[in-house]
């Protein structure tokens, strides 16, 4: 069952977050990158977005941020937002693009110690695009950019 979005009181003065987004299906991705992008802007974040074709291709700019998230010219990296949506199709492509991308975004993760936010949805069918995607009560993108900021958060403290 979806939850609704809670509104959180997270502040994130001038911290540095990147969304990397996919261009495919982007009525549901553009929704969610808006939606994640006015999060992190009303915590104070600074947000650098990346745009790429699909969800396949999200894990190697990932990598790449991650491995320079120190060394980050306006600041280190506070959190990576990952944003895409992989509808079923009568084969099983959808599967094995969103199982490789859900293995390799956890160990960007793990082996960089950068927050990688996991928003590339797979899903059975429009109808579920819509609930996640457009509505503001349940966008995975607000969703996103809340763990993100959380995340921050922890991280710092550590």
């Amino acid at each position: 069952m979806l939850q609704k979005n809670l509104a959180v009181k997270i502040s994130s003065r001038g911290a540095h977050f990147a969304i990397i987004a996919s261009k495919y299906n982007a009525r549901y991705v553009d929704a969610m990158l808006r939606a994640a992008k006015a999060e992190l802007l009303r915590a104070g974040g600074r947000v650098q977005t990346i745009r790429v074709p699909g969800a396949y291709e999200i894990p190697v700019v990932a990598a790449k941020l991650a491995r320079a998230a120190r060394l980050a010219p306006d600041g280190p990296l506070a959190g990576i937002l990952c944003l895409g949506v992989i509808l079923r199709g009568a084969t099983t492509h959808a599967q094995h693009i969103g199982e490789a991308v859900s293995n390799a975004l956890v160990q960007i993760q793990i082996q960089h110690e950068v927050p990688v936010i996991h928003e590339v949805l797979l899903l059975e069918n429009e109808r579920q695009a819509q609930e996640r995607c457009l509505g503001r009560s349940h966008n995975r993108g607000t969703e996103a950019a809340q763990t993100a900021l959380a995340m921050s958060k922890v991280m710092a403290a550590l």
